[in-house]
């Protein structure tokens, strides 16, 4: 296991380092290319994913095709779609990688048998959730009914590695606006800026 997982997970101060050194045999170490596929719609979600390095996007496809991105997950970041996996369902989105990665994943029968063998772990996917909907939160207070230069706003002062790590189009899509309403209001903020 590497040693940026076993960083996280000493950092909850959940688990014991025997704990911990236990745990890393169930999980698998993939490399994917940017572009590649970790869960994808329609199909049974089978894993969670830590990633180590890279990124990933999470989104839904519309009838005509169009992405609608909920989220983006870096390093130091669990990944899955929780509901399905959790009910072991079809997925009702992608995760797809926006880098090069590496992800340290384990698939639901090792994550049912950790659960039953280390019950501390339950702590770390308490905190994983609490995460995930801290973040659905933020998503909403701070992108919904906003003007798209307030939303841009938010980005730059908030979560600038956005605007560093995704592409002008996945940003849109995440923010609810099209590619050109957005390269508009980068260009009204830089204007005021420069007055």
């Amino acid at each position: 296991m590497t040693n940026v997982l076993e960083n996280y997970l000493f950092s909850t101060g959940v688990l014991s380092a025997d704990e911990i050194k236990f745990s890393s045999q169930f999980f698998q170490l993939v490399r994917l290319k940017k572009g590649d596929f970790f869960i994808r719609e329609d199909e049974f979600c089978r894993h969670i994913g830590f990633i180590a390095s890279g990124a990933v996007k999470a989104y839904a496809t519309d009838k005509d095709g169009k992405e609608n991105i909920t989220c983006f997950k870096f390093e130091n970041e669990f990944m899955t779609s929780f509901p399905e996996f959790v009910a072991q369902e079809k997925s009702k989105r992608n995760i797809r990688t926006i880098e090069d990665s590496i992800i340290y994943r384990i698939s639901y029968p090792d994550y049912q048998f950790l659960l039953g063998k280390v019950t501390a772990w339950h702590g770390v996917i308490k905190s994983v959730m609490e995460k995930e909907y801290n973040q659905k939160e933020r998503y909403l207070l701070n992108y919904n009914n906003k003007s798209v230069v307030d939303k841009y706003l938010h980005i730059l002062s908030n979560e600038s590695m956005l605007i560093k790590r995704t592409s002008t189009q996945d940003l849109a899509s995440y923010l609810g606006i099209t590619q050109r309403s957005l390269t508009r209001a980068k260009g009204q903020i830089h204007l005021t800026k420069a007055l």
